[in-house]
């Protein structure tokens, strides 16, 4: 069983929560979708974490936040967003940096893709807005099922043979059969920084033998994470609650 991780966004608090949790439901192995700085107050500590699930054997892919704090390389943010790219970059060790930069935009492993933002352009790092996006990223890919995040908020998108997409968002903890019939677009929602008013961290697991889908919401102390945030001094008042890209 695969635990599934995006959006951390250097919050240790929650990281280490979802890390928790998936150990507890049986998982084995990790795949992290990226964006594992930005935003929060401790991406050294989350990027080594990283590192160590990678070198165990965990699948990773580079986020656009990972490459604005290492590689020069800037899609539009927010000047919140900014702020805290610019302080993260100063935070980094120089081989932190080299292994974030390092990180390939997407892995294909059998039936399934892992990507940060969508399949069409991996690396220009588009949102998957709604169905439109969603079939757009499907149709772009070999893979049976696509896992992304980019987007903080969960949701899964499945495809039949008549190209028709449908949408639904997941209900955490339900299980969800991904059907061999179907093509499927998985956000698992924002590990560290989910935006649909609930702070509970998000992550997903999945059951190659099974191919069963089962979102989680695993609450941790977001308090404990915001007032670091504040105490780095990069936050301005609002930043907080104000979800930039």
């Amino acid at each position: 069983m695969t635990a599934i991780l995006t959006d951390i966004h250097a919050n240790r608090e929650a990281f280490e929560a979802c890390l928790a949790h998936a150990e507890r439901q049986g998982a084995t192995r990790h795949a992290l979708l990226g964006d594992f700085v930005g935003y929060g107050a401790d991406p050294g500590w989350v990027v080594d974490r990283v590192r160590e699930l990678v070198d165990a054997g965990a699948t990773a892919v580079v986020g656009n936040h990972d490459i604005a704090a290492t590689r020069g390389l800037r899609t539009p943010m927010s000047s919140a967003a900014q702020r805290a790219i610019d302080w993260t970059r100063s935070q980094l060790t120089p081989a932190q940096a080299d292994f974030l930069s390092a990180l390939p935009f997407e892995v294909e492993d059998g039936p399934l893709l892992y990507v940060h933002a969508n399949a069409w352009n991996p690396e220009g790092f588009e949102y998957i807005e709604g169905i439109v996006e969603a079939g757009r990223s499907m149709r772009a890919t070999r893979a049976r099922i696509t896992f992304c995040g980019h987007v903080h908020q969960p949701a899964v998108y499945h495809m039949g043979l008549n190209q028709r997409v449908e949408h639904f968002e997941p209900i955490p903890g339900s299980v969800l059969p991904l059907s061999a019939a179907r093509r499927w677009l998985v956000l698992p929602g924002s590990c560290g920084q989910p935006r649909d008013g609930n702070p509970a961290a998000c992550y997903a697991l999945f059951d190659e033998v099974t191919g069963m889908l089962t979102t989680q919401r695993v609450p941790y102390d977001h308090p404990a994470a915001a007032a670091k945030v504040r105490a780095a001094g990069f936050a301005a008042p609002g930043d907080l609650s104000a979800h930039g890209r």
